[in-house]
């Protein structure tokens, strides 16, 4: 089909069988393994469409039901999106946040991990990442920054507001984060602040008063972190973070707020919208 990239135009044969200790690998991991490859030397970039599966086949000289695991297993690791229809197949994607955080949570899952094992990493990152965000900070940025302290304020209590104003608290953190040039530490904050938005939770029995005192203080918090990065002043924004991650875990505490210890998943996550889907 005109104007559909290929990956190559020659038969691309698997080497023989890998073997690691006394384990055979899969012809289809094998595959999905060659593909990674291509991804790793630059060849094949997100975007990127494959052949048809039918020529894959031919191309990497597998069986139908191979290919098809290959490219499964390339999917659920982020690398690839399938699509059916006469114009289907697989593309290459970057791997979104949703599905690193998921990664991980799955690991943790099984560690006795607290509130406070978050927000002593936070304490270290959040101020680093924010001040380091700052030079790079664009209108677009800025705007994005405003419309969340905005969305937050006044502090509402009713549960579907508060609901979509804790998303935003969150946000604001992840604009900040997006900006940073150094993709390890702005990867490491995001995947925190999606663990915040998927497993804190906060006690039932929290009063009114204390559940707004606890916007109230966080919009104060970002607006004053605002108008630093607008003043390009990298200092105060590290200061004013670092205030603010102290009071932040002070405030959820204060809220009996708690990670709930269960899996998050796939259906629970909106991974298009990480992919940057409609």
């Amino acid at each position: 089909m005109a104007g559909r990239k290929r990956i190559t135009e020659k038969k691309m044969p698997l080497a023989q069988p890998d073997k690691r200790g006394s384990r055979t690998i899969k012809r289809g991991d094998q595959v999905a393994e060659q593909i990674k490859r291509g991804i790793n030397d630059g060849l094949l970039r997100p975007g990127k469409r494959l052949n048809k599966e039918a020529e894959l086949q031919q191309m990497f000289n597998v069986s139908r039901g191979s290919m098809r695991d290959a490219l499964k297993a390339l999917e659920v690791q982020g690398l690839v999106t399938l699509s059916t229809g006469p114009d289907g197949g697989a593309t290459i994607t970057r791997v979104p946040i949703a599905r690193a955080f998921q990664s991980l949570q799955n690991y943790l899952f099984f560690e006795n991990l607290t509130l406070g094992d978050i927000y002593a990493v936070r304490r270290t990152l959040e101020p680093m990442v924010a001040a380091g965000a700052v030079a790079h900070l664009s209108e677009a940025d800025f705007e994005a920054l405003e419309r969340s302290v905005s969305v937050c304020e006044p502090f509402e209590a009713r549960s579907e507001e508060a609901l979509d104003q804790r998303h935003e608290d969150i946000h604001f953190h992840d604009v900040l984060a997006a900006a940073h040039p150094n993709a390890f530490l702005r990867c490491l904050c995001q995947i925190i602040n999606q663990m915040l938005h998927s497993l804190v939770i906060v006690a039932g029995n929290v009063t009114q008063r204390d559940y707004q005192a606890f916007g109230r203080n966080t919009v104060a918090a970002h607006r004053a972190i605002l108008e630093a990065a607008r003043r390009r002043d990298a200092d105060a924004v590290a200061r004013l973070m670092a205030v603010h991650m102290d009071e932040a875990e002070a405030q959820l505490r204060k809220v009996h707020a708690a990670l709930q210890q269960k899996l998050v998943l796939d259906s629970e996550l909106d991974l298009r919208t990480e992919r940057g889907e409609p």
